[in-house]
């Protein structure tokens, strides 16, 4: 046993520092360059890690807002989320609107639909939320109408549909759409809109 930590001791001893740092000086190491450069390595890194705990967000466009909380709080069972912390530096929340059918967009030009953290939040998944703002018009017969550009958020949506068997029809596949009931007999369409 004494060998073993004798060898040990003699394996420690004869390695320094130096040996686990690269051939680089250590005055060059702890220059101003190359705390800058440690300094940029270290913010790659936390940037990295912040970005990718950040949880995927899909957001869907509706017409009424009231009607659409209780439609996920109420319906769908969806629980509340907490905004996420990329949307206060404004990451990921442009949406472009050029290329949008004005079909699906309301009249309202004063609608603040498409600002930071406005809306409501829910958690769909364990890394996915679900951002519903305003914006979206009336559909045919006056239904409220969920737009969404996302195909997978809109799918989520329909398996937690299907899961609390509430009355439902699918219009089209591609782009998907469908129609659900809530509990006051509304319609409310639900619409991939395609780029």
């Amino acid at each position: 046993m004494t060998t073993i930590i004798e060898n040990f001791d003699l394996l420690v001893s004869n390695y320094r520092l130096g040996a686990f740092l690269p051939s680089i000086p250590l005055d060059s190491l702890f220059s101003t360059q190359g705390i800058m450069v440690m300094l940029l390595l270290a913010y790659a890194g936390a940037m990295w890690m912040f970005l990718t705990s950040a949880p995927k967000v899909h957001t869907i466009m509706v017409s009424d807002l009231k009607i659409a909380q209780q439609f996920y709080e109420g319906l769908l069972n969806l629980s509340t989320a907490d905004v996420p912390l990329h949307y206060y530096y404004n990451y990921e929340q442009t949406l472009g609107t050029g290329g949008i059918d004005s079909l699906y967009l309301s009249a309202n030009p004063t609608n603040p639909g498409f600002g930071g953290a406005d809306g409501l939040w829910y958690q769909l998944k364990k890394n996915t939320q679900l951002h519903v703002i305003t914006g979206a018009s009336l559909g045919q017969k006056n239904r409220q109408r969920h737009v969404c550009f996302d195909r997978d958020c809109l799918e989520e949506v329909l398996l937690r549909v299907q899961a609390r068997r509430l009355k439902y029809k699918i219009r089209r596949d591609k782009p998907l759409n469908f129609l659900v009931k809530d509990l006051e007999d509304r319609v409310i369409e639900m619409a991939e809109v395609s780029n």
